[in-house]
């Protein structure tokens, strides 16, 4: 009854961070981040924390690879098969919508 096989781990957090279902479009999941992106962005009050949170679960959930990664095996998935995402700016998808306008990069 327990096998070896691959452990299964939560593959629900980036969804509930952006606070969209599992079956949303690509169009519900940008309009869910940018929402949610100003809302929390450190420059406008918000904590740095739940931002940098809104970026990762929208880096993954966004690129169809990474999805389905994550849907299959949960975020440790990610961190064992892609290296952690090491040098990761939080700021540089917010600035691909917005041109920086909140000076992500001027700290």
């Amino acid at each position: 009854m327990f096998g070896r096989g691959a452990r299964r781990s939560d593959n629900s957090k980036y969804y509930e961070v952006l606070g969209v279902s599992k079956n949303s479009s690509q169009d519900e999941l940008k309009k869910a981040y940018r929402k949610s992106a100003i809302k929390n962005h450190p420059d406008k009050g918000g904590d740095p924390e739940k931002f940098k949170e809104l970026a990762q679960a929208y880096e993954v959930l966004s690129d169809p690879e990474k999805r389905e990664l994550y849907d299959q095996y949960g975020e440790d998935a990610l961190k064992e098969g892609m290296g952690g995402g090491g040098g990761h700016n939080p700021f540089d998808i917010f600035e691909s919508f917005f041109g920086g306008a909140f000076g992500g990069n001027n700290y």
